[in-house]
């Protein structure tokens, strides 16, 4: 959660939004990005989606590849 917490902030202030900005594009609440923002781990992954839409990624499932 910590990168995709990292991730949302930085490019959000990269492209100079705010939080209520990036809300109302994403169409989600502003209370949803603050925690979102804040690393609360307990998030609905379809408005996750909808805030990494924004930027062009999605949450999803990788391979780990393990050396042993």
């Amino acid at each position: 959660m910590e990168a995709i917490r990292g991730f949302v902030k930085a490019k959000r202030k990269e492209l100079g939004l705010t939080q209520e900005d990036l809300a109302l594009n994403a169409g989600v609440g502003l209370n949803f990005i603050r925690d979102l923002e804040q690393g609360k781990k307990t998030l609905r992954l379809d408005k996750v989606n909808d805030v990494l839409a924004l930027f062009g990624k999605e949450v999803g499932v990788i391979n780990l590849v393990r050396n042993v």
